[in-house]
């Protein structure tokens, strides 16, 4: 990636670097402006043989033209000032100087004169007053002949190269900013795999980019990136139902499903293993998987098992907990040597989500979406120490909890906040007038929030309540 105000010289050094046949061009915000090619760039430093003025032309600063030539500043005037100047190498006799100036109308202040150790030269060119001198093949200008360079406010670099070199390499410290070209394909990041290939199949881009709504630059790929075949597998852990699953996990191969939720019937095209196992947590699952094939997990991946089991069943406390979590949780105590409620302690003072997150953020950090029938939903679930932080976000939390509901097509959602203390809960609720008013547990103020008290599961009492009452109601949008 390159910027706008670059010169071809560093797209060039990029191309050859990496082996690339394009490079992405972004503003200075990171916003997308176009791409640079070699071919574009090959017709620049090659143009048609009777176009030869632009085969001197160089539109750049003086100070990006010294760097391209890897030079020396001797005196420059105007260094940054970016311009269309015209390269020149003074090989010919003194008597001829100027003349194709002359002939092409190209002024004097605009020609670059790259010249070897030639003081006849050098002064001529400050008598006529142009942009910029440049002595190559590591000479070096008199000093009388410097001097009246200053006071004719002529720029003077010295380079190394000899003088063809260098002026090819003038040439190439023309910013990328005329040659960008906009044909590119562009992509969302979200845009699905089969979509993109759909879209460029028949292109022949050089290049493709991934733009987010900012117009900013987030990734570059080729059609043979996206065309050659990848095979990504998938397994499904803590989950079943590929509504619930990462973007595009309908298109790829889903080889295992570990979970502990109710089955939401995904399709595969071959026979998996499909462990689901009506325990407390996941992490007990694939705790019991290590217990069984008699290997012992880090100290390090038994806490993390720890700390999913103790949120999941609220440290063993949740109706969803069973005899071989509590038994796992022990094991896996001995092997982290962590006491278990000290952990717990720890995870559940560590901070209050409603306290620390927006309450757009708060209604999607554990949401989870369902189908029933033709009804699709969502349920998702904060546990707090007491209800304080959340009385004093509830309304915007009803807010936020109604946009994910619009933004998602879904007829209703919800939100249940749990108090890890009392072991009681306050659903909150958005969409359908009919399932909210079937509701019997007493509604709180503001309306939309009903009292639970000994609710504390998602999956083993909120959920099957929920789809008790779609059973007693008729689908409305």
């Amino acid at each position: 990636m390159i910027s706008s105000d670059d010169t071809c010289a560093h797209a060039l050094e990029l191309l050859d670097k990496h082996d690339l046949r394009a490079l992405p061009v972004v503003n200075r915000q990171g916003q997308l402006e176009g791409y640079v090619s070699i071919f574009g760039l090959g017709d620049y430093f090659i143009p048609k043989p009777k176009r030869t003025t632009s085969m001197r032309k160089v539109t750049s600063s003086i100070k990006a033209i010294i760097e391209s030539i890897r030079g020396t500043e001797v005196t420059t005037f105007d260094a940054d000032t970016v311009s269309d100047l015209y390269v020149r190498v003074a090989a010919m006799e003194l008597a001829s100087f100027g003349k194709t100036q002359t002939i092409e109308g190209i002024p004097d202040s605009k020609s670059i004169i790259v010249v070897g150790d030639r003081d006849d030269v050098h002064r001529r060119a400050i008598e006529v007053g142009v942009r910029l001198i440049i002595v190559t093949g590591g000479h070096r200008m008199k000093e009388g002949t410097l001097a009246a360079a200053k006071t004719a406010k002529v720029s003077v670099a010295y380079a190394d190269t000899d003088s063809a070199t260098t002026a090819w390499s003038v040439r190439a410290s023309t910013l990328v900013e005329g040659l960008i070209q906009r044909d590119a394909p562009q992509f969302h990041p979200q845009e699905k795999l089969s979509v993109v290939r759909r879209r460029i199949i028949q292109s022949n881009a050089l290049i493709c980019l991934v733009v987010d709504e900012d117009g900013k630059l987030v990734g570059v790929f080729s059609k043979s990136d996206i065309l050659k075949p990848v095979r990504t597998r998938l397994i499904l852990v803590d989950h079943n139902e590929l509504s619930q699953a990462v973007d595009g996990a309908s298109e790829v191969e889903i080889t295992e499903v570990v979970d502990h939720h109710r089955l939401g019937n995904p399709h595969t095209a071959q026979p998996i293993l499909f462990l689901n196992r009506p325990l407390g947590s996941t992490c007990s699952i694939i705790a019991d998987m290590f217990r069984t094939a008699g290997l012992k997990p880090s100290p390090q991946i038994a806490g993390l098992m720890m700390c999913g089991i103790i949120s999941d069943t609220l440290l063993l406390q949740s109706p969803t907990t069973t005899p071989l979590d509590s038994d796992l949780l022990n094991w896996l105590s001995r092997l982290a040597d962590t006491d278990a409620r000290a952990l717990a302690d720890m995870m559940f003072n560590a901070g209050s989500v409603l306290a620390n997150l927006s309450p757009e953020a708060a209604v999607r950090a554990d949401c989870k979406l369902y189908h029933e029938g033709e009804r699709r939903f969502s349920v998702a679930q904060v546990e707090e120490l007491g209800f304080n932080n959340f009385w004093k976000c509830s309304e915007s939390l009803l807010e936020a909890l109604e946009k994910y509901r619009k933004e998602n097509g879904l007829n209703f959602s919800t939100l249940l906040v749990t108090d890890i203390d009392t072991q009681s809960s306050l659903l909150l609720m958005r969409g359908e007038t009919e399932v909210i008013q079937a509701i019997t547990y007493p509604q709180k103020q503001p309306p939309f929030i009903f009292d639970m008290p000994g609710i504390v599961s998602r999956k083993k009492q909120l959920l099957p309540f929920l789809t008790s009452l779609l059973g007693q109601t008729s689908s409305t949008s």
